[in-house]
């Protein structure tokens, strides 16, 4: 039989997905139950372990994998007794390496520091977890189930050793002349992605750095703090007005669009409260029309992994002005929502894997001509 099993009726219709097995760890039978309830009633999860703290966890994971019914993904609470989420961390990773842990944090700033701490001990993501009284929260339900399939699918692949390559599509030229702005766009999976890549462009980009990151507001600035202890390019939250210089990241704040103004050697920051675009505020596509504008076109973007097509309207009317972009690949994405909008468009000059991204952002930069 082909790869496609046969429908009723003739039609071909794709083979079945395996389930995301998920393991639960909050310290609250009352969300673990209603988070269970909620992923279970989608056909692509399994919710195969509950943990009550951090021990438990650790000792699931270790259990599991031992008996070669590893699990996918874990979402792991940070607040709990007997052992914290930040503390069993680093043990469930040296449980089962291949693991993807995605942190459930409150929408506090202690929490958000947290979430962003762990990211960068090896977490995979987080999740802004409301209290018990919004838990059912359509869009908390979107995030998770998002985040739970797509971390799902990169463990998956990484134990077949086959990660599935980007579909084909057409690619244009780099542009030709030397990028004024790089803009960066990214959603679900974002911030660790954000580190490799501003770790990758080390401390010598010759033009400012916009970043356009879907996040609440009271993740932000924490976000722009732990960028900028990377060591690499400095990263704050951009503030109405100032200027944007060469060698410097600048971080919408969460519920501002972040635009750029002004001309080619004078651009500045300009937050603005307008309505929210593809649902977001802050939102990619304002950021790149008025770079498109600002900078007569010469911008290079970077479109990153995230949900939905946020970018694509922007990506198209700078590639139209002569700018370029470069999408991440769907084997390294979180989510090919935001990338594959732009590579399917045909908008790209490269379509790369996540580590590939950074040296050919500086080859760019270095060799279009002035």
């Amino acid at each position: 039989m082909s790869a496609l099993a046969q429908a009723p009726g003739g039609a071909a219709r794709a083979p079945a997905v395996a389930a995301a097995r998920v393991m639960l760890c909050d310290d609250s039978l009352v969300i673990r139950g209603a988070i269970a309830r909620m992923l279970e009633a989608d056909p692509q999860i399994q919710v195969v372990a509950r943990a009550g703290n951090g021990r438990q966890a650790v000792d699931e994971v270790t259990r599991l994998a031992a008996a070669g019914t590893p699990v996918d993904v874990v979402v792991l609470d940070i607040e709990m007794p007997v052992m914290d989420g930040l503390t069993a961390l680093p043990l469930i990773l040296a449980a089962d390496g291949g693991v993807r842990v995605l942190m459930a944090s409150t929408l506090t700033t202690r929490g958000a520091d947290i979430a962003l701490r762990a990211l960068r001990l090896g977490a995979a993501d987080y999740v802004a977890k409301p209290g018990a009284a919004q838990i059912a929260d359509d869009s908390f339900r979107t995030d998770l189930l998002a985040k739970i399939k797509g971390l799902a699918r990169v463990r998956r692949q990484q134990r077949a050793g086959t990660p599935s390559p980007s579909a084909p599509t057409a690619l244009r030229p780099a542009p030709a002349r030397a990028p004024l702005l790089l803009a960066v766009g990214s959603s679900t999976g974002g911030p660790q992605a954000l580190f490799t890549l501003i770790q990758g462009l080390g401390a010598q980009l010759p033009v400012p750095l916009v970043l356009t990151q879907h996040m609440p507001a009271t993740f932000t600035p924490i976000l722009a703090e732990h960028l900028n202890r990377i060591g690499a390019a400095p990263c704050t939250e951009a503030r109405d007005g100032e200027a944007l210089e060469p060698g410097r990241a600048y971080l919408a704040p969460g519920d501002r669009h972040l635009l750029v103004e002004g001309a080619p050697g004078a651009l500045r920051a300009r937050l603005s409260s307008g309505p929210a675009e593809n649902f977001c505020r802050p939102s990619v596509d304002p950021m790149l029309r008025s770079a498109t504008q600002a900078c007569g076109g010469r911008v290079l973007v970077v479109m990153l992994t995230g949900m939905g097509h946020d970018g694509l309207a922007g990506a198209r009317q700078l590639v139209a002005a002569g700018g370029g972009v470069i999408a991440q690949d769907e084997a390294t994405s979180v989510v090919w929502g935001m990338p594959g909008a732009v590579a399917q468009a045909g908008l790209c000059s490269q379509i790369l894997p996540l580590p590939a991204i950074a040296r050919r952002v500086l080859d760019i930069i270095r060799m279009a001509r002035p």
